[in-house]
């Protein structure tokens, strides 16, 4: 095949979210898991967003001028995070998810990136194989969690909308649990109206910016985590990833109703701090 990797268009996010779709789907169901992205809608909508936004650097491959597969490396903070990976159907054990793979990890040694992660589809053996081959460790065994709003409140646990005057103060929680902070996207959850808060005994104790696939969250303590969960609205795309070794926080989303949709392991190359607190991760890491 004459292979041609070049950077991502905007005009090229047609092609590309038809491939992120039928790729997801072909996978998912010959694994009997549902497909992470439900219609090709919400793939377009992502490939969107991805490719015109400056802060995400994208790799499109091409055979013979037809667009058969794109990357992704999120820049928004010292950590750089990589996905979706998709190739289309047709292409797929071909070396091209390497070649693809490869050319973020270039990307993001030039920046000097402290490190990069991913989320993996635990089922998918082949992609695992691939990310530890190229130096990516497994750091934290996920589960996919989904169901109804809970509606719940914890006494003494207020949860809010966030605004920008709770900036610093959740980015100086973040760089407490993680070691890092994810300024730019909560700021851009809090000018969405997307993110929240919860405060405990006068102080932010915890924020998310949406729980759901590409919403992470931090807090103090699994009650900061649990008035969260149970106040937020709705739960965004196939779920939320909760960190299966905490036990408790999965014991009380099962006693309240909620299901694990699937397993998904969170894996980084380079700086990684083991998170002091509560959290949880979004799809991109």
């Amino acid at each position: 095949m004459n292979i041609v990797l070049r950077p991502g268009r905007a005009s090229d996010a047609s092609a590309c979210s038809v491939i992120c779709y039928e790729a997801f789907k072909v996978i998912a169901e010959n694994h009997n898991f549902p497909p992470d992205f439900p219609n090709l809608e919400s793939a377009l909508g992502l490939m969107d967003y991805a490719l015109a936004n400056k802060d995400i650097y994208s790799v499109v491959a091409e055979v013979d001028g037809k667009i058969v597969g794109s990357n992704f490396l999120w820049l928004h903070t010292a950590i750089a995070g990589v996905g979706p990976i998709t190739i289309a159907p047709g292409y797929q054990n071909a070396a091209l998810g390497r070649r693809l793979m490869e050319q973020v990890i270039q990307r993001s040694t030039e920046l000097k990136m402290s490190a990069v992660r991913l989320v993996q589809a635990a089922y998918h053996n082949r992609s695992l194989s691939l990310y530890m081959k190229l130096g990516f460790d497994v750091k934290e065994p996920l589960s996919v969690i989904q169901g109804p709003a809970l509606g719940l409140s914890l006494p003494g646990f207020e949860v809010r909308p966030a605004n920008m005057t709770d900036l610093e103060p959740c980015n100086e929680l973040c760089f407490d649990v993680h070691g890092h902070d994810r300024r730019q996207e909560l700021q851009e959850a809090i000018n969405n109206g997307n993110a929240s808060v919860v405060e405990h005994l006068g102080k932010i104790t915890g924020y998310t910016t949406q729980l759901g696939f590409f919403g992470h969250t931090v807090a103090e303590s699994n009650n900061d985590l649990k008035a969260l969960i149970g106040a937020a609205t709705t739960i965004a795309g196939p779920g939320f990833l909760l960190p299966s070794r905490n036990s408790e926080i999965m014991r009380w989303c099962f006693s309240n109703g909620l299901r694990v949709i699937q397993p998904m392991i969170l894996m980084s190359k380079g700086l990684y701090n083991e998170p002091v607190g509560a959290f949880l991760p979004s799809v991109i890491y």
